[in-house]
């Protein structure tokens, strides 16, 4: 979601920047849309059940365009806290993520450029050119493609993740807004907001297969899990229209006053939810009946919307407020946290983790005057992310006469790090005690664990591994 930068109404939202000055305009029926709605529920309506409990380590992070601050704010979705702030582009518009979480892309909506981001450090590490009016963004499945919407240009831009260079660019209607691809990739959709329509292209190819016309002009789209049916909402017309993507044809309208503006569906399909700019709410739409089902509080002018993937609380970016709404999608109640100025859209993603796992073997080595145990540690990285750096430590015996060829000793100790091991692959760092310094005749434990790693480690249970050696005699050495 993002905001409209071509319209032939005077009363579209449009922020912009002029020298020496930040300003956000909001003419119209948009001015001071500040409605406070509480939440209702017809009989008809199955509320979701309530989500799985998640470590939180494991909760996603919610990231939000700050517009007039060309930032981006991080939410830790499990303390609805912003844990950090971080610059991009000049007008920062649409936002999306990677599939693993890893990487950000915002459009600069002033500097016609998207920023790719490292999540895990929150830096930018490239900036790519996209011509004028880069407005609505979106990454496909795969992690391979982000389409970025050219308003100005009346077109879709499509750049290559792995080179983070432009690859194509494909003719669509008059003032594009916004962009989502299905689930299975094979096709994006397009709105075009003076045009009317929505554009389908065959992601293939690279060109328009179909073009709908929705009316209305349509600002944001959410294809459903399922790819069956694509959702658009319609400011000026105070409707959602329902696509069915097989037919690409319109099969339902679904009234729904207060400006209904950005839209996405819940992980299960089974409901969508629509952030309403004129009257400081978000409503619940039952995708079975496509009947609004639910009216929820938000912030002031409330603009992008997505739900956790768990289904249990939808986030919403407050343009006129600056705060991002938390609602609880089973109980429909509201909570704020305080971001930017001018948030705009939102996204949310899984936090970027790196499982390591921590082996150890020991390998009894019997002399009669030189006996020693070798001590392997396997670090294997669990993914989903790369490791970018990790510690582990290993208690040694005392005096420990230890020797090792990649790990530093210290009295007692051996520290062993590692750097860059990508998800799925495995290290192997080593130190050899000799039996000496160990009490002939009583077990000693030696445990190998993770001390420190980055990004965070989600699993703590595969972070230490230990083993017990008892030597008799230099050459009767036995590890279990």
């Amino acid at each position: 979601m993002s905001l409209p930068t071509t319209s032939v109404r005077p009363t579209s939202v449009r922020p912009w920047k002029q020298p020496g000055r930040r300003l956000l305009a909001i003419a119209g029926s948009w001015g001071l849309a500040m409605a406070s709605l509480t939440a209702m529920a017809p009989a008809a309506h199955s509320a979701p059940a309530a989500p799985a409990t998640r470590a939180a380590a494991e909760a996603p992070l919610a990231y939000v365009t700050n517009y007039s601050d060309d930032t981006v704010s991080v939410i830790d979705t499990a303390t609805e806290t912003v844990t950090a702030t971080f610059p991009v582009g000049d007008g920062p518009k649409g936002v999306a993520a990677s599939p693993d979480g890893a990487r950000l892309y915002v459009s600069n909506g002033n500097a016609d450029s998207v920023s790719v981001t490292d999540t895990a450090t929150g830096t930018v590490t490239a900036t790519i050119p996209v011509g004028n009016g880069p407005n609505g963004i979106a990454v496909s499945p795969g992690g391979t493609r982000a389409y970025v919407v050219n308003s100005a240009l009346q077109r879709l831009t499509v750049i290559d993740t792995a080179t983070n260079t432009v690859t194509a660019t494909i003719a669509v209607g008059s003032a594009p807004q916004e962009v989502a691809v299905s689930p299975d990739g094979s096709r994006a959709y397009v709105t075009n907001y003076n045009a009317r329509s929505v554009s389908v292209i065959d992601t293939a190819t690279n060109t328009v297969s179909a073009t709908i016309n929705v009316g209305g002009f349509p600002q944001s789209v959410a294809v459903t899990p399922d790819g069956s049916r694509a959702y658009v909402t319609r400011p000026y017309s105070n409707s959602v229209v329902v696509i069915n993507t097989a037919t690409n044809a319109v099969s339902a309208n679904v009234p729904l006053t207060d400006g209904p503006y950005d839209v996405a569906a819940s992980p299960d399909g089974a409901r969508v939810y629509v952030s309403r700019g004129q009257g400081a709410t978000v409503a619940t739409i039952d995708t079975a009946t496509n009947t609004v089902t639910a009216t929820t509080a938000s912030g002031n002018t409330p603009r992008g919307v997505a739900v956790t993937p768990d289904g249990g609380h939808v986030y919403t970016a407050n343009g006129n407020s600056a705060t991002v709404s938390v609602i609880d999608t089973v109980t429909h109640t509201t909570s704020g946290i305080p971001v930017g100025a001018t948030p705009v859209d939102i996204a949310i993603a899984e936090r970027p983790t790196a499982d390591l796992g921590v082996e150890l073997a020991a390998t009894p080595r019997p002399g009669l005057l030189n006996g020693r145990i070798d001590y392997t540690v396997t670090l294997t990285n669990h993914g989903p992310r790369t490791l970018a750096s990790a510690t582990v430590t290993l208690d040694l015996p005392t005096p420990t006469g230890a020797t090792s060829p990649d790990c530093t000793l210290t009295t007692g100790e051996a520290t062993c790090t590692a750097a860059g091991l990508a998800p799925g692959a495995s290290t192997t760092r080593r130190v050899t005690v000799p039996v000496g310094v160990l009490s002939l005749g009583t077990p000693y434990t030696v445990t190998a664990t993770r001390t420190s790693s980055a990004p965070t480690d989600p699993n703590p249970a595969n972070d230490s591994a230990s083993r017990t050696c008892t030597a008799t005699t230099g050459l009767l050495i036995n590890c279990t």
